[in-house]
Order: structure tokens, then C-alpha cells, then sequence
């Protein structure tokens, strides 16, 4: 069941109905039931593996509640990280690192007869088993105490809108919110569908439409060099529209609900450099990562060299998070390569500005961005190469791609122009201050912008493979 297709608007409108007319522990209630109808619409077997991550880490944060003694606290942390990492590691990575190695046996002349399991990846796994794995993390740092009912955990876990594809929720803020009584604002009901609307128009206008320029590319076995640089500006904002796109969704449903969700983006490709786009682009994934994986290594507390090791670890596994697939391990390094020269060259030059306007700084860096997606998005590193060759030996500009670049455009500069509004008029939710003439007239152009022009077939959220 996805976002962007008829059966999850009959399951929201009748869950939202049944939602209004009910108290504060039978809505939780139903959510917890509904959530569980949503995840096992896509294989009900996935629903033990949330199961086991909810229980273990309920009973993890129960345990530490009870024993202040170190050595047992340590034992039970221990218990949350291996089940969690236990299950991310098997069904995602297994088959991933049993081909590695036999490859690499292959490499050096050794017979192999590894055997991959063909294994599934769970739709979300990553997501809620790092949501889970932080609560008890922040359980036994003394940051929050257990939840006491496990009604309430097991919701927190599970809420629908956000369980596939985050934001990965910290207990702190979501917890909070399904253990305490709901107000449904008028402002947020307002917000709520601003949010549900863009979310929408960055997913089935923006994102599915600059699908058709970038599937057909990086399927080709030898694309042009124009293609293949027209595909990597388009994937930019493919998987900006579609990720935010699922974000935006996530948050205007939960507000429908009185759920506050946390912003997950903030006009990523205004960034200026490597620590603000971070702070910008899947904030909720880069701030767990800050928080459980940086500063548990240590952070910057021990000397440059150790910052710098602690920083490309953070993103060289930030980027295996992302996938079985070494073009998402050498994106991570890329990222982390380019926070560690950040930090570098700031030491010098003034947070590295090097006297340059920001609209250059901000063209330069979505430029290495795009080099970045350029990586990620590659097959392989083979076809990574091999297409960044294209670029300099067979490049060919004919009318077929200055029409592509006309489409691409039509589909891109809305996008950038609400994210200028965004980015210069104070927040993701200035639409909604707008005065109404204007507010009505981006409301009915998006939708129409969606109906006549936006992709049909419920076509899934990228980051459902992740």
C-alpha cells in the first residue's frame, strides 16, 4: 500500500472517520491496528520482524528502567543493537557480502561455492529498526525513561505514515506525542493538507515524470554523453521530489491527526557546503547518525585526526545504510571526503567561502552533490566509469535533448521556485500565511499540475528499497 494510489486513500479516509469519533486510548488503538494492516499489506511475514524489533526493544527499555547497575545495562544495550543490527545485517547485507566475498575469492584465484539466499529486503526495515535501536540507546543514556505501556511503544514503532520511509522519529518527540491526548487545530488541519498537496506535487508531477529521463539511461548499455549528463541532473531532483515528496505526505497526514512529525528536508540544494546540506538533506537519518554513531565514536573531542576517522566511519556506513551495493558504500566515502576537506580548509579560509557570493557556492556545491547522485544512482561502479567517460567522449547535443532540457525545466523550476519561497520566507509552512488569492492560486496550479500532467499508477517511493 502506497501513498500514491487509490487503496491507501480508501484505507486514510475510513481509518480518519473511525479516528475523529473515538477517545484518546481507543485512537491509539486503532492507529496501532491500522499500522498493522498498512505494513502487512505488503507481505504480511514482514510484520514478525517488526514484531520482534517492538518487543525486544520494549523489554530492552523495561530492563533498563529497573537496574542502575552498569555491567547489566551494558549487557541489555548490547541485546537491543545485536537483534536490530542482527536483522538489518541479515536480510539486507547477507547476500550483498556473500557475493563480495566470493568475488573477491574469485579475485586471487580460489574456488568458491557461496550460496546466496535470494533473501527479500522488508519494506522499511531500516527505518524502524534504527527508531527502535534509538529509543533504547536513549533509554540507557538516561535521555528519556521507558515507556511504560506497551500499547503506546509498540504505536510509536509502528505509526503508519512515517514506518516505510521515515523520518526516523526520535521517542523524545513522537513518543511523547502518542502518550498524551491529540488537538486537532484548525491551523494545523490548514498545514497538514499544504503538506499533503506538495508532498503529492514533488512525487507524481516532479519525481515520476523525471523517472522517464533517467530509468531508459542508466538501463542503456551505451548511452550518449548528453543523455547520460541530463539523466544525473535529472535524478537530483527525481530522488529530492520523491523522498520529500514521501516526507511532506508523512507530515500533512500525521497533522491531519495532530501528529507533529520532524522536517526531514530543508531546500537541500541550497546548501553551500557539506555540513549544510547535511543539516538540510534527510535530517532525521544524518541527525541519528550525529548522535548515536558520531559522538559514540568520540565526535570531535579527541584531536583533528580522530574527527576526520570518526567522520568518514559515520558516512561510510551512512551510505551502506542506504544499501547492498558498493555505489552507496563509496557515496557514503565521497560525502564523508568532502566534510572531512570542509573541515579542513574552514580551519583556513572562514568556513571555507573564499570571499565567493553564496549563489556561486550554492551552484558549485549542488554541482558536487550531483556527482555524488551521479554515484549512487550508477548500477555499478563499472557502469559509473564507464558513463563518466560518456560525458567527455561521446557527447552529442541534437534537438531530441534540447527537448529533454525543455521538459526537464518545465518539471524543476517549480520545485526550485518553492523552495526559494521556502528557503527566504521563513519556513516549509509560509504558503499557509500567504494572503488567500495567492495562496488559492498555487493551490489550484499545483493540483492541476498533479491531474493533467502527473503520473499514473501508484508508482513506488524510491526509498522503499532502503
Amino acid at each position: 500500500m502506497i501513498f500514491n494510489s487509490w487503496t491507501f486513500g480508501v484505507f486514510f479516509f475510513m481509518v480518519y472517520l473511525l479516528y475523529l469519533k473515538l477517545e484518546h486510548r481507543q485512537q491509539n488503538v486503532l492507529l496501532l491496528i491500522a499500522s498493522w494492516v498498512f505494513y502487512g499489506f505488503w507481505d504480511y511475514r514482514f510484520l514478525l520482524l517488526l514484531w520482534i524489533s517492538t518487543v525486544v526493544d520494549y523489554s530492552v527499555g523495561m530492563g533498563l528502567n529497573r537496574t542502575t547497575d552498569s555491567r547489566a545495562r551494558r549487557a541489555l544495550i548490547m541485546v537491543s543493537i545485536a537483534v536490530n543490527l542482527g536483522l538489518l545485517g541479515f536480510f539486507k547485507y547477507y547476500d550483498f557480502f556473500i557475493n563480495s566475498t566470493a568475488d573477491l575469492l574469485s579475485f586471487f584465484g580460489f574456488k568458491t561455492s557461496l550460496h546466496t539466499l535470494g533473501i527479500i529486503v522488508p519494506v522499511g526495515i531500516s527505518f524502524y529498526t534504527f527508531q527502535t535501536l534509538g529509543y533504547a540507546l536513549s533509554v540507557y543514556r538516561g535521555e528519556i525513561k521507558a515507556c511504560q505501556r506497551f500499547l503506546d511503544f509498540s504505536l510509536f514503532v509502528s505509526f503508519f505514515p512515517q514506518l516505510v520511509a521515515g523520518p526516523i522519529e526520535r521517542a523524545k518527540h513522537l513518543l511523547v506525542q502518542v502518550q498524551t491526548k491529540r488537538v486537532l487545530a484548525w491551523d494545523n488541519i490548514k498545514s497538514g493538507l499544504w503538506l499533503i498537496l506538495k508532498g503529492y506535487f514533488l512525487k507524481v508531477f516532479v519525481a515520476d515524470n523525471l523517472t522517464k529521463m533517467v530509468d531508459p539511461v542508466f538501463s542503456a548499455a551505451d548511452p550518449q554523453g548528453a543523455q547520460v549528463l541530463m539523466a544525473v541532473y535529472a535524478f537530483a531532483f527525481q530522488i529530492y521530489g520523491d523522498f520529500a515528496g514521501y516526507s511532506n505526505i508523512a507530515r500533512g497526514i500525521s497533522r491531519l491527526m495532530g501528529f507533529d512529525l520532524m522536517v526531514n528536508f530543508r531546500a537541500p540544494y541550497f546548501a553551500v557546503n557539506p555540513r549544510d546540506f547535511w543539516q538540510r538533506w534527510h535530517i532525521s537519518l544524518s541527525t541519528w547518525l550525529r548522535d548515536y554513531l558520531y559522538i559514540s565514536l568520540g565526535g570531535n573531542r579527541h584531536g583533528e585526526k580522530r574527527t576526520y576517522a570518526n567522520l568518514m566511519v559515520t558516512m561510510f556506513l551512512g551510505g551502506l545504510w542506504h544499501g547492498a551495493n558498493w555505489t552507496y558504500v563509496i557515496w557514503g566515502v565521497f560525502h564523508g571526503s568532502m566534510l572531512v576537506i570542509h573541515r579542513v580548509f574552514s580551519k583556513f579560509t572562514g568556513n571555507f567561502k573564499l570571499g565567493m557570493p553564496k549563489i556561486i557556492r550554492v551552484i558549485l556545491y549542488f554541482h558536487l552533490t550531483c556527482l555524488g547522485w551521479f554515484i549512487f544512482r550508477s548500477k555499478s561502479i563499472g557502469q559509473f566509469i564507464h558513463f563518466f567517460s560518456q560525458i567527455f567522449s561521446s557527447f552529442k547535443w541534437d534537438l531530441d535533448m534540447t527537448h529533454q532540457l525543455a521538459v526537464f525545466l518545465f518539471l524543476v523550476i517549480p520545485v526550485v521556485c518553492l523552495d526559494i519561497v521556502e528557503e527566504y520566507d521563513a519556513g516549509p509552512n509560509c504558503f499557509c500565511r500567504w494572503q488567500p488569492i495567492f495562496r488559492y492560486a498555487v493551490y489550484m496550479g499545483m493540483f492541476a499540475l498533479i491531474y493533467v500532467l502527473g503520473s499514473r499508477g501508484g508508482t513506488p517511493f524510491i526509498y522503499f528499497q532502503f
